[in-house]
């Protein structure tokens, strides 16, 4: 009997011990599991932040760009108002001076003509000495005379009204300056009027 009862309590023990290592066999599928379903959760957590990442990053990037064409044009407009501002500085005699042009021309037209008498003479001499003045106001604003006599002819500085025919003179050779032409620096105010050597 007492044998029969030791091969009880073996068995139970036995079983005791079948069903230990069956709950620890369960309890570690279980944790494996868990792990795995964590596992894969964190996976699908971590492939979301990148998306995430990637799409601010793209925000980000498209974001620079635009700010950068903005200094970009707000550069452009800073550069093209200076030009203007240096342009109009330079140029703001422009219409004074154009308008002062045929004053000039009737200038140079009374001065050539020839006196006779002493009074008429010092009329002129007044005359030349405003002349000169007024020349020498519109030089220091900038005004300058556009030279022709002997110098090729330039459709840029000059307008050919007439032709002449001198054979000692090589062809296209200014002749003869009909009207003076004028520059405000570099920007031309009024070509000269010339004859062209043909």
């Amino acid at each position: 009997m007492t044998e029969k009862m030791n091969e009880v309590e073996k068995e139970t023990t036995e079983s005791e011990e079948v069903s230990a290592e069956t709950a620890t066999l369960d309890a570690a599928e279980e944790t494996v599991t868990t792990s795995n379903e964590s596992s894969e959760e964190a996976n699908e957590e971590s492939d979301e932040k990148d998306q995430k990442i990637s799409e601010l990053e793209a925000k980000l990037h498209e974001e620079e760009n635009k700010l950068l064409r903005v200094l970009a044009d707000f550069e452009n407009a800073k550069r093209r108002a200076t030009l203007d501002k240096e342009a109009l500085n330079k140029y703001k005699a422009q219409s004074l001076l154009t308008n002062l042009l045929p004053v000039l021309d009737n200038f140079a037209r009374a001065l050539a003509v020839e006196t006779k008498t002493d009074e008429a003479q010092s009329i002129m001499t007044g005359m030349d000495m405003i002349y000169r003045n007024l020349v020498e106001a519109l030089e220091g604003e900038g005004l300058v005379e556009i030279e022709t006599l002997d110098k090729e002819f330039d459709p840029n500085f000059h307008q050919a009204v007439m032709t002449g025919s001198e054979p000692d003179k090589p062809s296209g050779i200014v002749l003869e300056e009909l009207q003076k032409g004028y520059m405000l620096k570099d920007r031309v105010l009024r070509p000269s009027m010339v004859k062209v050597n043909e």
